[in-house]
């Protein structure tokens, strides 16, 4: 018998809004919940790492699966260097390049990108035209975290705004990670 998968969906800054792919994930399949920050809008990378920390307690790590969107793979990068803990696989989805998202967030989020490797699966996927990072930055952060790149061509930031309403191709993607 197989073992259960948790989902733990991991917005990035501003949330994740109704039209989110995220929001789709977690309203259609069983299994999905969504990790909370206190601020969307005013993040602290610091309190957004415990936060996803303490979501995951309690739960059989090899049973946990991340799906991260924009900071919130930022944040699973950051939490993976604190904890070090391994789980089942990760979704990385659009992370902005450091750089980028300090000029657009006020304040200093990061002093440095965290970009040792991940030390379970992920898979990374990215857009040619993404305002918040580069492609070129996506393939390096993919490569420093040994994730498997996709790339989708043009299609923004991979949020609401792309369109890309349910996404399903994003949960053709996950599958690849059972």
């Amino acid at each position: 018998m197989s073992k259960k998968t948790y989902y733990f969906i991991i917005p990035g800054y501003g949330g994740s809004g109704p039209e989110h792919w995220q929001t789709y994930f977690e309203k259609t399949q069983s299994n999905f919940r969504r990790i909370n920050q206190k601020d969307w809008v005013h993040p602290d990378i610091n309190e957004w790492v415990e936060t996803v920390d303490k979501a995951i307690e309690g739960f059989d790590p090899a049973s946990v699966v991340l799906v991260a969107h924009s900071l919130g793979c930022l944040t699973v990068a950051v939490w993976v260097k604190r904890y070090n803990r391994k789980i089942k696989a990760a979704l990385l989805v659009a992370p902005p390049d450091t750089d980028v998202i300090n000029q657009k967030v006020q304040g200093k989020l990061f002093e440095e990108s965290p970009i040792q490797r991940i030390p379970f699966p992920t898979i990374l996927v990215a857009s040619t035209n993404d305002p918040w990072a580069s492609i070129q930055k996506a393939e390096f952060y993919a490569q420093q975290w040994g994730s498997k790149l996709i790339n989708i061509g043009p299609a923004g930031h991979i949020n609401a705004q792309s369109g890309l309403g349910e996404w399903k191709q994003g949960l053709q993607i996950l599958s690849k990670l059972e």
